[in-house]
């Protein structure tokens, strides 16, 4: 499962069986990071999910700033809650690549906002997936 760390929403995304693919992503509206880890892991133990994918947000040059240090306490939250493996993933440019994604298909910024989370996840997902079937 792919978790892309938001505010107010945070995408979310499974891979289908076999683990080569995005099979769902979904957006969770949820603020408070302490209700939010426990959603992602009863969703998790639900999905016998093995391994959460958490984005961490790195600025270009390849530094962290405060995004980062938000995903890094975010992952120990998850793993207070008993969460399965929690592997810190570089997400550069997902959501950027997200908001692109859904314009070339015609999506408009205000109507997307919730989408774009979802597909931010998917692409962490992806990402991911292809680097372990290398």
């Amino acid at each position: 499962m792919a978790i892309d760390l938001g505010d107010e929403r945070t995408g979310l995304a499974v891979s289908d069986p076999l683990g080569l693919l995005c099979g769902e992503a979904w957006t969770v509206r949820e603020w408070n990071m302490d209700r939010l880890a426990d959603t992602i892991c009863a969703e998790a133990t639900r999905r016998g999910v093995e391994k959460l994918v958490l984005g961490l947000p790195k600025n270009m040059d390849g530094s962290e700033g405060p995004r980062a240090e938000k995903s890094r306490q975010f992952r120990g939250a998850l793993l207070e809650r008993g969460a399965p493996e929690v592997i810190l993933w570089d997400e550069r440019r997902s959501s950027v690549e997200a908001h692109a994604i859904l314009h070339a298909n015609g999506k408009r910024e205000k109507k997307h906002r919730a989408t774009v989370d979802a597909v931010a996840a998917s692409l962490i997902l992806e990402s991911y997936l292809g680097s372990v079937s290398k």
